[in-house]
């Protein structure tokens, strides 16, 4: 099942209901581009590899093509959003609820955004649907166990394997380069460095991309009345509005949180950022093409552990990493309760 663009536009103008769905969700695009994408390039801007403002335009254009080019390849992770929670039942108050969900992401991430803290929108969308299913159907019935299990693995996934990779790249790029001029190697990082952020900013499209694509999907089905459809297609006219949404908030900027990222938690060379883009790039790309949600932010902030790891334990910032681990603690119950009560005063409202 599919939705043409001429389709979309008609009911977009005889349903207030999905027009106001569908700003909620291009507003949590946008917010997604300028929170969650300056990790991607945090590390190459850090180390002076690119100048910040070419970074993020860098950022903005290879984040619209891992929007499109991994959704027209491989759309798994919009199915696993979109089956995660169960909307069913009365699509109007369906409709209500995820509004009130994505009016609770929004108002968590640009919160975290004024504080300069590195949130995770993948948290705070698994979590704001989640309280607002559950404030739906009065229960955990919202919630779809077999789906909802697999954030679990991409909590494991994101974070085990990002330290591990990181901590790996890096040993091995010292073993291949133990008799390299030092000074040489300076130029060629960087320019891997900037290879490396580019790859990073398409993988965070790819993935943060079709998150918000299957919650697209699932406001313009309910609005049609269509609570229960199993499956769909993505069209491209969606794919091109979302990437130029994200590539519009990256944009905007975020340097805060490319200074809290890439330089507050560790201090970085040029080869151990290119180290952390590959190991987070490379766990990423894992994760779409297998279908399993992970945040950007943990993979790629994890992955910076393991590269300060890979020197000492004592070159990682500690104090930094107790903070954003405290706010990803704080996402899952902050964020969810947020959405139950926002979606409990939406239903009663309207």
């Amino acid at each position: 099942m599919t939705v043409s663009l001429s389709a979309f536009l008609q009911q977009l103008v005889t349903s207030p209901p999905l027009l106001i769905t569908v700003l909620l969700t291009l507003g949590v695009i946008l917010v997604n581009g300028w929170t969650d994408a300056p990790n991607a390039i945090a590390t190459c801007v850090s180390t002076r590899s690119i100048k910040p403002r070419h970074a993020i335009w860098m950022a903005a254009a290879f984040n619209f093509l891992g929007v499109l080019v991994m959704t027209a390849l491989n759309a798994t992770v919009a199915q696993t959003i979109y089956k995660m929670v169960d909307f069913g039942g009365d699509p109007h108050q369906a409709l209500i609820a995820l509004c009130a969900a994505l009016f609770a992401i929004v108002t968590w991430a640009t919160a975290a955004w004024a504080f300069g803290i590195p949130t995770s929108e993948s948290h705070a969308l698994i979590a704001g649907l989640s309280g607002a299913a559950i404030a739906l159907h009065g229960g955990l019935s919202g919630i779809n166990g077999g789906e909802w299990v697999k954030v679990l693995y991409g909590l494991v996934l994101s974070t085990l394997l990002g330290f591990a990779l990181g901590w790996l790249c890096t040993k091995a790029i010292e073993f291949l380069f133990r008799r390299a001029d030092r000074q040489k190697t300076l130029e060629p990082f960087r320019w891997a460095q900037i290879g490396g952020g580019a790859a990073m900013a398409f993988m965070h499209g790819a993935q943060d991309g079709q998150k918000f694509m299957g919650i697209f999907m699932l406001g313009i089905f309910l609005a049609g009345g269509q609570g229960d459809a199993q499956s769909f297609q993505i069209p491209l006219w969606m794919m091109i509005l979302c990437s130029l949404v994200m590539a519009l908030g990256t944009s905007i900027g975020g340097m805060r949180i490319i200074k809290a990222v890439g330089m507050d938690m560790v201090k970085l060379e040029k080869y151990q950022g290119f180290a952390a883009d590959l190991a987070g790039a490379g766990c990423l790309l894992l994760s779409s093409l297998t279908g399993v949600p992970v945040s950007t932010t943990h993979t790629k902030t994890t992955a910076i552990m393991g590269v300060g790891a890979a020197k000492r334990l004592s070159s990682v910032n500690w104090g930094v990493v107790k903070e954003m681990l405290l706010t990803w603690v704080l996402t899952f119950p902050g964020c969810g309760l947020i959405g139950y009560l926002m979606a409990k005063l939406f239903i009663w409202i309207f």
